[in-house]
């Protein structure tokens, strides 16, 4: 097989939201339709609009660490500790994360060559609220800010930390993509491994770490729900809901481990499934306009790259933000590629419980959505007390729906009119 041909697979998860930092309890909860959101405890100044997400400032990552002890190599498990007693809030959870997938790879005790394993994280201004935090304290006492901050408020820390606690030696580095970093993220771990003699890829979708600052512009551009569901939280997040209003900003991480098929086969790890392609495209528009014409142009492209005939895909695991326009938006341009078939689609909102992870959604979603598809059943999307006349495709209301995934679309669009979106397939082994 040539290597642009290359076929990669997934062989490793983690995860870290308010409703599971494991796979198994973030997946019932899923099932369950169970919010991730509440109001927010780390905003302090009652002055900023943005009341209610989904916050993990509160995570113990000192007894997660302990929980990791007997799980790592000694040698490991030291570096983690190391790292995660030193870092800001974000980059702690990507080191436990990146954990996470590394043990559920199967990676534990393998003889891997480490500068064949590349690292790729998505995200940008991962550590806003410690970058905030430590200018705050510079302008009241200069040198009573952290001695590491020239360094731990780089992205570039995420990388340098993952790579270190997993030992990887190979190309590492951070790509931003507003909300579609991760999948930006994934497509450059393809591209690692078809094109740059890497066996394996971690794609690491951080925690974007908010501060008041950022959560109150968002709030001021309209983007954010400030208003309705401030004593009523787990209701805010309502994709298709005729009375959504925004976006609701959630803390999240999920960790994939992509691998080389034959390198995963020789080895006999477990695949969660097929990546079989990821495609970026741009609006050529700065602002934050849900395009329904740039959307239908990447799914089609993708579709077409991979040679996939839209009636081939059967589930969407949807951006549906909550907001107005961006619901709609997609909606319509799943209509303009897929035509009738579109109403044969199984489409979810991930973001109706978990909120908007914003960086890391699209690998926070991917690993749901993989886990659907080992489970053969999927999500429902909540909070649809009043359906949108103008929703009328199959977007799993308010109820988990058995299906057996074999083609699916994660769609990911970010501010900016970055859109990116991924094409996956069930594994068949009688394929190989």
């Amino acid at each position: 097989m040539g290597i642009h041909n290359k076929r990669i697979v997934i062989t490793g998860m983690g995860i870290n939201t308010p409703i599971g930092d494991d796979l198994d309890t973030f997946y019932t909860n899923l099932i369950a339709g169970k919010s991730a959101i509440t109001q927010w405890k780390w905003v302090k100044n009652k002055d900023v609009y943005s009341k209610v997400g989904g916050d993990l400032s509160g995570y113990n990552a000192k007894a997660k660490v302990a929980k990791l002890k007997p799980l790592l190599p000694a040698a490991m498990h030291k570096r983690m500790r190391q790292l995660v007693k030193k870092g800001p809030f974000s980059t702690r959870i990507s080191a436990l994360c990146a954990a996470d997938a590394w043990l559920d790879a199967g990676l534990k005790g393998l003889d891997l060559d480490p500068t064949r394993c590349a690292t790729v994280v998505g995200g940008h201004n991962l550590n806003e609220k410690y970058l905030i935090d430590n200018f705050e304290t510079f302008q009241d006492e200069p040198d009573f800010i952290d001695s590491l901050a020239a360094l731990l408020m780089l992205d570039t820390d995420h990388a340098g930390t993952v790579s270190e606690v997993l030992g990887f030696q190979g190309a590492c580095y951070t790509m931003g993509g507003a909300c579609a970093s991760a999948n930006v993220a994934l497509r450059n771990a393809i591209d690692e491994i078809r094109h740059h003699d890497h066996q394996v890829a971690v794609v690491m979708g951080s925690v974007l770490d908010f501060s008041e600052m950022g959560v109150h512009a968002m709030a001021m551009m309209g983007a954010i729900t400030i208003h309705s569901f401030n004593e009523t939280p787990h209701k805010a997040s309502r994709p298709y809901d005729k009375d959504r209003e925004g976006f609701v900003p959630s803390h999240g991480a999920g960790a994939l481990i992509l691998e080389d098929l034959e390198h995963a086969l020789a080895r006999g790890a477990k695949i969660y499934g097929e990546v079989l392609g990821c495609t970026s495209t741009s609006d050529g528009c700065h602002l934050p306009s849900p395009s329904t014409e740039g959307q239908a142009r990447t799914i089609e492209r993708l579709l077409r790259r991979n040679r996939i005939r839209p009636e081939d895909v059967d589930y969407i695991s949807a951006h549906a933000t909550s907001t107005p326009l961006g619901d709609a938006s997609e909606v319509n341009a799943i209509k303009k590629v897929f035509g009738d078939h579109a109403y044969k689609l199984k489409i979810n909102a991930p973001k109706s419980m978990l909120g908007h992870t914003c960086w890391s959604a699209p690998a926070v979603e991917t690993v749901a959505a993989m886990l659907q598809m080992k489970h053969g059943k999927l999500h429902p999307s909540i909070n649809i007390d009043n359906m949108d006349p103008d929703i009328d495709l199959d977007v799993c209301a308010n109820e988990a729906v058995d299906h057996q995934i074999n083609i699916m679309v994660k769609n990911s669009f970010g501010f900016g009119g970055l859109n990116c979106c991924a094409l996956y397939k069930r594994f068949d082994p009688n394929s190989v």
